[in-house]
């Protein structure tokens, strides 16, 4: 038997974990002076809530080497092979600590450094499963299609504040100001494993429409596992893109998930900020 192991930097939380049949590890989250397990004892919505009314940005800890030694420990009791789909190395060590935890058990254990966050990182978890529930692949087969796959995920957002990237030192106070003056909307991409600027408009109207013209660019293919996400307490500018852009989606799909950002990305990016990821086609 194959398990499969994802850490909530995926934004899967512990309840969707279990109707998938996944094993979650969750990131550690400090807000104030708490400590929560995301996607376990603290929401996404929740989070969003204590993030809006708290003036210190929360801290998010890696999953360290005993963490994922616990879990390897007890996934491959009974003889089973494990996958563990992690975040980005280019974002966090996590994905050190579990290589470092996966060679105690003689390649039972496989480790996928997703080079994604967030949706990026979920839509690979989700082609995991398919592949699992197929049946079809040994566990290193499915580990070198992952590999091959991740390489075509593309995570394009479009942010609706800067306030957050200032709060965590990523922009000065004075582009932010003048970004929030001039209405600025930033569309940013997960790119070969790290955070980056791909484009900026000025208002939410073109702002969609440039985040509409890279999503046509590289092309969704609708075989594949996609995610549209919205960052906040509502969906509604999501539901507004979704309808505004219908003609990237009408006659491709019948369904159109709506899935709300966790807190590994959220801290960064702050509430009203809409995304998709997609593989290409």
């Amino acid at each position: 038997m194959i398990k499969l192991l994802v850490d909530s930097a995926s934004d899967i939380d512990l309840t969707e974990a279990r109707d998938l049949g996944i094993e979650l590890i969750p990131m550690l989250i400090t807000i104030g002076e708490k400590e929560y397990s995301d996607g376990v004892d603290l929401s996404h919505k929740e989070f969003f809530e204590k993030l809006i009314e708290s003036d210190e940005l929360p801290q998010t800890s890696q999953i360290n080497e005993c963490r994922f030694d616990e879990r390897f420990s007890a996934l491959t009791a009974n003889g089973d092979d494990v996958i563990a789909i992690v975040l980005s190395s280019k974002l966090s060590g996590t994905y050190d600590c579990a290589c470092r935890a996966a060679q105690k058990y003689d390649g039972k254990v496989r480790v996928v450094d997703s080079l994604n966050a967030s949706a990026g990182e979920r839509i690979l978890c989700m082609h995991a499963v398919k592949l699992i529930n197929e049946g079809r692949l040994s566990a290193a087969e499915i580990v070198d299609e992952l590999n091959i796959k991740k390489t075509k995920i593309r995570f394009l957002a479009l942010l609706g504040t800067l306030e957050y990237l200032k709060r965590g030192g990523r922009i000065s106070s004075v582009v932010a100001f003048a970004g929030e003056m001039f209405s600025i909307k930033p569309v940013v991409s997960v790119t070969d494993g790290e955070v980056k600027l791909v484009g900026k408009a000025m208002g939410s109207k073109r702002g969609s429409n440039l985040l509409s013209q890279f999503i046509d660019k590289y092309g969704v293919n609708f075989d594949m596992p996609f995610a549209p996400v919205y960052s906040g307490l509502t969906d509604e500018f999501l539901t507004k893109y979704i309808t505004d852009s219908e003609k990237l989606w009408v006659g491709k799909t019948d369904y159109l998930p709506k899935y709300l950002i966790g807190s590994t990305i959220g801290t960064h990016i702050g509430p009203g900020a809409i995304g998709v990821a997609f593989f290409t086609e």
